[in-house]
């Protein structure tokens, strides 16, 4: 293995590939300082205000002169706002598409709607934190000795949060909160819902099913505890809805479904300098083969694209398209300013500590999960995702946040790289985990899918790794458990993002 790494001839910068001293000459650049494993060095002499370039592009600016064999992070690299000049639709690449009779196929459930899930449950969904207490308690009255006489059901789930009420009626908060509300009742993923509210609550159940068109049905039952008349009474008229839902999702059954029903949610947490160069890129190139299929990958966490969302414009499929991301890039330049915050604030210390020094080299790595096909288009956070192909939807860079609104836009698998290891899991979308680095998958062995860390040694290729991905996706899509579904990970994950005032 080579002990650095260049990734682009451009860049004044390498990647150490293990922990270096000092003094030693790697590959005629003579080490000033020891170096952390991922972390970088000044490949040449660097002055003063002089741009940072790695991946060809910018991730910061010289603090001072920085001599050729430095290490390079946070005490002599800085942050400046993103300043690149935007350009629509300059690189789009052709998707062969694979003709629909030769497409892949996975064993899935098709709803009446026409929508296909990936898993059977059924969703305890709450309005608000008052009724939290109720769903969980209906939840867990169904015990594995009882789910056991109904295979064909995965589980009975609590969805509960903190928040439906102390909330403004309208604006974005509440809409958001709605969609994402929406977005699991009609998740393909559930086979039955049963919304449960307090009844007093900003967040009315009664407003979402006018707004949305819902309708009750067998499988769809809603309930305010102040009309039942108490919470005990609510958690027993649950458990009753829920136990005549049961043999009704039972007869469901798994057919042959392509490809191109699934629609993924590209992850990231807790990243390394690795993420960028392994985990990320294979992802990515999982997500080409996907979209070949006429499937559906999801990219989000719209900090995490700060400073390359110039990259992602250029694929745009239209002006309007690249203009909405552009739109989202300035409300959250806005929303940190007005808290006082900095789009820079958002590298974690496990971050930093894996080698990444800017949001710039963050975002540069985040984005290689949305491979290199078309931007189709560009969403709210837990709006219906409706368009093939690869696609964008605002979120924060706070992972439950974020999968939970990926979910509530229709995405029925998730894949999530790590570097610095994660126990992230989601209902009722199964998580697959892939790991950027082989030390932190030998280390988590039990929570890591796949590990891409064979591709820094040279035994895997992006292209192979991203095959053994796709792969993953149908065999999960189809039943096989990944590793954080395995340990029942995915009950306390629903984050549904807060934005607004608590009042």
């Amino acid at each position: 293995m080579e002990k650095i790494v260049r990734l682009r001839d451009e860049d004044n910068v390498v990647v150490a590939n293990s922990a270096l001293e000092a003094g030693h000459d790697i590959g005629g650049i003579i080490l000033r300082d020891a170096i952390p494993a991922g972390h970088k060095i000044a490949s040449c002499d660097i002055p003063v205000g002089a741009r940072i370039l790695k991946y060809g592009q910018t991730i910061g600016y010289a603090m001072s002169d920085i001599p050729s064999g430095t290490h390079l992070h946070t005490h002599n690299v800085e942050f400046r706002a993103t300043d690149a000049a935007y350009q629509f639709g300059t690189n789009l690449r052709d998707v062969a598409p694979v003709p629909e009779q030769e497409r892949d196929t996975f064993m899935g459930y098709r709803r009446e709607n026409g929508s296909v899930g990936t898993r059977n449950y059924i969703a305890i969904v709450t309005s608000v934190n008052c009724s939290a207490t109720a769903a969980r308690r209906i939840a867990d009255s169904f015990g594995e000795e009882e789910l056991s006489q109904y295979p064909n059901v995965d589980g009975v789930v609590a969805f509960v949060h903190g928040t439906g009420c102390g909330m403004a009626g309208d604006g974005e908060g509440f809409e958001a909160l709605q969609r994402v509300m929406w977005g699991y009742s009609k998740h393909p993923n559930h086979g039955g819902v049963v919304m449960v509210g307090l009844g007093c609550e900003m967040n009315q159940i009664d407003w979402l099913l006018d707004a949305y068109g819902l309708k009750q049905s067998p499988t769809f039952q809603t309930m305010n505890i102040q009309s039942v008349a108490g919470l005990q009474k609510t958690i027993e008229m649950g458990v009753k809805k829920v136990r005549e839902m049961l043999p009704i999702l039972n007869a469901a059954q798994r057919t042959p479904c392509a490809a191109s029903e699934l629609k993924v949610a590209l992850q990231c947490g807790g990243s390394d300098a690795w993420s960028g160069i392994t985990a990320n890129p294979a992802l990515g190139e999982a997500c080409d083969l996907l979209v070949a299929q006429g499937g559906t990958g999801v990219l989000a966490e719209t900090p995490e694209i700060y400073g390359a969302e110039h990259l992602l414009t250029e694929r745009a499929i239209d002006r309007a398209t690249g203009d909405r991301l552009i739109g989202l890039i300035n409300w959250w330049e806005d929303y940190t300013a007005r808290n006082r915050g900095s789009m820079d604030n958002n590298p974690s210390p496990g971050n930093k500590k894996g080698g990444l020094t800017t949001i710039l080299e963050k975002s540069l790595g985040a984005a290689a999960k949305g491979g290199t096909t078309p931007l189709t288009g560009v969403y709210k956070y837990a709006e219906p995702v409706r368009a093939q192909g690869f696609t964008f939807m605002d979120s924060p860079g706070y992972d439950p946040a974020s999968v939970t609104g990926q979910i509530a836009g229709g995405c029925n698998l998730v894949c999530f790289t790590t570097g610095r290891g994660s126990a992230f899991g989601s209902k009722p979308a199964p998580t697959i985990k892939l790991s950027t680095n082989t030390a932190m998958y030998e280390r988590m062995v039990d929570d890591m899918d796949i590990n891409c860390g064979d591709i820094i040694t040279g035994s895997a290729t992006i292209q192979s790794k991203g095959r053994e991905i796709y792969e993953l996706f149908l065999r999960v899509a189809s039943g096989e458990a990944s590793k954080s579904e395995a340990q029942g990970l995915g009950d306390y994950e629903f984050v549904p993002w807060q934005i607004g005032a608590v009042m």
